[in-house]
């Protein structure tokens, strides 16, 4: 079997090996900075949103195709990952090519309990709840919710690596 960053199989189509979502108020300039220059350096072409161009509600179209073009995602969970509904946006695109496409997704749980995540208590249960509080009303940002709550619990019950920085 083909290692998934041979280069024949990088070429089948990929723009990216492996795709990085993250918070990056978080662990942008620790762990994820870290993760991305080990991986860069032994050669892995690597997503990152290292310029924080995405802002705002909604994860772009150019976003959407390098998700669609990466091979392998990182979702990193950590403390304020379900805060940003860009990073959970993100995460429903990353399940949909799992799901649809066979592609791989490692998770990393940093700094959180991945219960946490897969049953969206503690923090995660706390800014979901901020957003549903924001979303009263609405019947279509009421769905895009639940489709993260589907993300996040699918994610989580994928066999990850678990980090803590203390």
């Amino acid at each position: 079997m083909q290692s998934p960053f041979s280069s024949s199989s990088f070429s089948n189509g990929f723009t990216y090996q492996v795709f990085l979502s993250f918070r990056g108020s978080d662990t942008r300039y620790g762990f994820i900075g870290h993760l991305y220059h080990a991986l860069t350096d032994k050669g892995i072409h690597t997503f990152i949103d290292d310029q924080d161009l995405q802002r705002g509600d909604e994860i772009t179209p150019s976003l959407v195709k390098a998700i669609e073009k990466s091979m392998i995602f990182i979702p990193v969970f950590s403390i304020n990952y379900a805060s940003s509904s860009f990073c959970l946006d993100e995460l429903v695109h990353i399940i949909h090519c799992y799901k649809t496409k066979g592609r791989f997704v490692l998770p990393v749980f940093y700094d959180v309990d991945p219960t946490h995540v897969r049953h969206q208590t503690g923090s995660y249960g706390e800014h979901l709840a901020k957003h549903e509080e924001s979303f009263q009303n609405n019947n279509k940002s009421m769905e895009r919710l639940q489709k993260w709550k589907v993300a996040l619990k699918q994610a989580a019950n994928l066999s990850g690596n678990h980090f803590s920085s203390g």
